[in-house]
């Protein structure tokens, strides 16, 4: 870190002493974003799933990227030879003169909430990729941050939220011919890393271009081993949260939005053996939600004398990964894709396949017919696209950060379900799990010296 950057006025303190901390020690911009027909950004990791977004912004003006391994910067050179780069993100927040209107984060996750918070105090729009944060904690602390600054634009990049196939397996769901919905499975591929293993006890040299303690970040300190970067990170729980956390904000987005799910009260999670380092191979995970009753056509007629019938009925999300899947008398077919999603109403069901592919309708009856709904969400041109949009005329997103940490948020107490193997109950509003202690250290992290 450069001597004139004070890590602590960037973070503030904020996280490391509980839920709420970041929340209140914002600091106000000196003015909103100015509009401009470009916008001048800066990208945040520009390696892999980084480039591709670094790339979605090429109608814009791009003044500077930051990478902690400086070999991602060559494509972007051949690009934009003018580009100013970075190693430690700080640094280039501290500048100025860059005049910067927003900020695309596409780091690990265990680094998004430092850099997004600290971007939306310096008054910038911030695009930031799935899951948003690596904690509970830091999930309700950048969505309070983003809700406090509301002329600021947030995105989470879950990027097939914008696919016609998952806009329609929204309106689906909301047009109610589905039936009341009372049941979900969603099953996973993943990992395609490797998981279920302890730290290796090697210590290979770092490449030259690798800055390790800047990728490191708040995590705590470990040598490099490319058993973590690049690309194996997601199985590190000091890094990511597994294949839930990888690929939960992609396949339980439509059924979220569609069914706009409260907090789980209730998770439960199976599993091959978990340890302290990495996720295991598989896990089973059922999540139980409370939602408002939308259908009572089966309910018995009340008594004159009797109480009105419950408004509130139980749903259950099953999620899969690892090579688990539903079984056939749930899905109706011996071999189902690697990957989707499946709504279960009293009518129909409806199969959500991956990456916004048109979703799949299968009435009750056979051969009966069931009349499609109309469009009725907007289609931008892709994910990226609507943000960049929202930024220059001052419109909202569809996946901000209120969106992206409800979203985040079953993803991560997931995880934390499967690390404990116990049942948990889970009070939204106190932000806590009510029967287990233990579990709740697990909502939050402890920071890595200096970058508190």
């Amino acid at each position: 870190m450069s001597p004139r950057i004070d890590r602590r006025a960037w973070l503030s303190g904020s996280l490391a002493s509980g839920l709420f901390a970041a929340t209140t020690c914002i600091k106000p911009a000196a003015a909103n974003p100015k509009p401009h027909d470009k916008l001048r950004l800066a990208a945040i990791g520009v390696g892999n799933r980084g480039f591709d977004n670094y790339l979605a912004l090429a109608d814009e003006e791009v003044v500077a990227v930051c990478d902690v391994d400086e070999r991602f910067f060559r494509p972007v050179k051949d690009s934009r030879p003018d580009v100013a780069t970075f190693a430690d993100w700080r640094e280039l927040l501290a500048r100025d003169d860059l005049d910067l209107d927003g900020l695309v984060i596409s780091t690990p996750d265990h680094t998004h909430a430092p850099i997004a918070l600290a971007a939306l105090r310096r008054g910038l729009h911030v695009y930031c990729e799935k899951p948003l944060a690596h904690s509970v904690a830091e999930l309700r602390a950048m969505s309070a941050a983003a809700s406090e600054r509301p002329s600021l634009l947030t995105q989470m990049g879950n990027q097939h939220h914008a696919s016609d196939g998952y806009r329609r397996a929204v309106e689906w769901i909301r047009s109610g011919r589905l039936g009341e919905v009372r049941e979900v499975h969603v099953w996973s591929s993943r990992p395609i890393w490797p998981q279920g293993i302890d730290r290796p006890a090697d210590t290979p040299p770092v490449p030259e271009s690798l800055h390790w303690d800047l990728w490191l970040g708040p995590a705590p300190e470990r040598p490099y081993h490319p058993a973590y970067h690049p690309m194996r990170w997601r199985g590190w729980w000091d890094f990511a949260n597994g294949a839930i956390g990888d690929m939960g904000p992609h396949l339980i987005d439509a059924v979220q939005w569609g069914l706009n799910l409260p907090s789980p009260v209730r998770i439960e999670a199976e599993s091959s053996p978990v340890n302290d380092e990495t996720a295991p191979l598989w896990s089973i995970v059922r999540f139980d939600f409370e939602m408002p009753s939308t259908d009572r056509r089966d309910a018995e007629p009340a008594a004159a004398d009797a109480n009105p019938p419950s408004t509130v009925r139980e749903l259950s999300l099953t999620w899969y990964d690892g090579g688990k899947q539903p079984p056939a008398e749930v899905t109706g077919v011996a071999r189902p894709p690697a990957q989707g999603a499946l709504v279960i109403g009293s009518d129909a069901k409806l199969f959500i396949p991956e990456l916004g592919r048109q979703p799949i309708v299968v009435p009750r009856q056979k051969g009966e017919r069931i009349e499609p709904p109309e469009p009725s969400l907007p289609r931008p041109a892709s994910h990226m696209d609507e943000w960049l949009t929202a930024c220059k005329q001052g419109r909202s997103t569809s996946s901000d950060f209120a969106y992206g940490r409800q979203l985040s948020e079953l993803c991560l107490l997931g995880a934390i379900a499967t690390r404990v193997g116990q049942p948990l109950a889970w009070s939204s509003t106190a932000a806590h799990f009510t029967n287990n202690p233990a579990a709740n250290q697990l909502l939050q992290r402890k920071y890595r010296d200096g970058w508190q």
